[in-house]
């Protein structure tokens, strides 16, 4: 029986986001640990933690769960507790990279419409301390997971697989779970960065009207850098915000349309619409956590530059090397090309003889075979 289309699209795409993601993160991560981007505290700290969501999701959700777990279907992983423990992470990694991407959203928001409350809370430990108090937050929110998972069978006492709890999801509590989580991943980020969007529009938008009023009163044709540095954020702002608002755009339609949570395994017909559209916004879903690299030396200059410094560096460090050997003596030079020389005729001359033997054993063959005869 051969295997549906979406089946092999999946075992296809997923190791190539992963051989794309993962790498681009950690470069990212290297990147702006650096500190040489020109970016504040605040939003460096915020796009490190960011970029550090986006990796757990390349490698629990992406690696572990959809490449290891689907391809080794007897590991260790399918244990019904590293079954559940992985399920959890899932959902942990996924509310994480959310809701950076919020805050990201609202610290831009924040910088440029909310002056004094940029200079009082804008601030690398007060950036640090929500981010520790909200992983917190997720790590207890997400607990529940483990109650709406059970194991699938028990072999010589073992239990094996993961399924979601019929018990559980049919209970108040797990009804009251299932929407709550919908909505703390879905519906509440979605409003809050369409939110920050739209006021950081309107007060950009009345910003430069007055300030090209003023200008027009002045006969100076300089460049505004105020003006400038406002448009590179906001090209920074709405291109990380709309590629992640579009690429869950998919899982969110997935989900109204099928009513099924990311922990449920489809066991229908899989050429059913709403199973194929719930896949696909699932791969999309994961793929929002790949292009912020991307994004970031598309519209950032300095991190462009460090990106290429970068990706120069191990040709850079073969080159130093090859010039520090290049510096020796030139009679540890000559010494090592006549070493060289001399091991090469040595090899001419054991290959010579072989040869040379080789033709005398076969002239002796013949002479004793005509003998003979």
């Amino acid at each position: 029986m051969e295997k549906p289309v979406i089946l092999l699209i999946k075992e296809i795409y997923y190791p190539i986001l992963a051989a794309i993601g993962v790498p681009a993160n950690v470069v990212t991560i290297v990147i702006l640990y650096r500190g040489k981007c020109g970016l504040s505290n605040c939003i460096s700290l915020i796009m490190s933690v960011m970029t550090t969501a986006d990796l757990l999701v390349m490698i629990i959700n992406v690696m572990v769960y959809h490449i290891f777990s689907y391809n080794f279907r007897l590991s260790f992983l399918h244990h019904t507790a590293m079954c559940q423990f992985v399920l959890y992470m899932t959902a942990v990694a996924l509310d994480l990279s959310v809701w950076f991407t919020v805050f990201f959203t609202f610290d831009r928001f924040a910088v440029i419409c909310c002056q004094r409350f940029k200079a009082k809370h804008c601030t690398k430990r007060t950036a640090a301390v929500v981010i520790a108090m909200f992983c917190v937050l997720i790590f207890f929110k997400d607990i529940p997971y483990f109650y709406g998972i059970e194991h699938q069978q028990i072999i010589n006492k073992v239990q094996w697989g993961c399924q979601p709890s019929v018990t559980f999801l049919s209970s108040p509590l797990g009804t009251c779970f299932f929407w709550f989580h919908l909505t703390s991943l879905v519906w509440l980020p979605f409003t809050l960065i369409l939110l920050f969007n739209c006021l950081t529009i309107r007060r950009i938008t009345v910003a430069s009207r007055t300030r090209r009023e003023l200008r027009s009163h002045t006969t100076e044709n300089k460049s505004d850098a105020e003006i400038e540095n406002r448009r590179k954020s906001i090209i920074l702002l709405f291109t990380v915000s709309g590629s992640f608002l579009l690429l869950w755009l998919t899982s969110v339609i997935g989900l109204i349309i099928s009513g099924l949570v990311s922990i449920n395994s489809y066991r229908g017909d899989r050429t059913n619409f709403g199973y194929l559209v719930t896949e696909i916004g699932t791969m999309l879903k994961f793929l929002s956590s790949c292009p912020n690299t991307f994004i970031y030396a598309v519209t950032q200059r300095k991190f462009r530059e460090e990106l290429k410094t970068l990706l120069k560096f191990p040709f850079t460090l073969i080159l130093r090397f090859i010039n520090k050997e290049g510096c020796t003596t030139s009679s540890s030079r000559h010494q090592s090309y006549a070493i060289t020389l001399n091991l090469f005729v040595a090899f001419k001359r054991i290959v010579v003889y072989a040869f040379h033997n080789s033709l005398l054993e076969n002239d002796s063959q013949i002479m004793t075979f005509r003998i003979k005869t």
